[in-house]
Parts: structure tokens; sequence; C-alpha cells
């Protein structure tokens, strides 16, 4: 791609063309990243709730509640 010839600056500027790639595609492009940042808050939305059933699941079990708050650590004073 070439960024036009910059010998003589007094000219006009649209003779020198695009100096970007992909001109005229920026539109799509927002959408495309809009639909792609999306797509990831639903897909980590998904895998943190699968694990925090997967947790609670445990949790349920029979003694493993009262283990994991007997096991938990207070912040010790200063």
């Amino acid at each position: 791609m070439s960024t036009g010839n910059f010998d003589n600056w007094d000219g006009n500027v649209l003779d020198i063309g695009p100096i970007y790639p992909f001109v005229g595609y920026e539109g799509l492009m927002v959408i495309l990243c809009i639909v792609f940042w999306v797509g990831w808050h639903v897909i980590q939305m998904r895998m943190e709730n699968a694990e925090l059933d997967a947790e609670a699941r445990a949790l349920k079990q029979p003694g493993n509640l009262a283990k994991a708050v007997h096991d938990e650590h207070t912040p010790e004073r200063m």
C-alpha cells in the first residue's frame, strides 16, 4: 500500500488517497468488536455461574459447609 508521494506538500490531500488499510470497513469493524465484546461477557458469565454452581453443590454435601466455615481464617488484629 502506498501512502503517496510527499516530495511536494503543496497539493490536494485527496490526491494522496487512503493512508491506512481497510478504508471503508470502520463501521463493520465496530459492529464486529461490539459482537465480540458482548459474546465474551456472555461466555464469561456462563463459565462463572457454572463454577459457582459447582461450589454450591459441593458445600451442600453433609459436613462440607461446617468444615468450610471452620477452616475460614479471620484477619488478625495489628
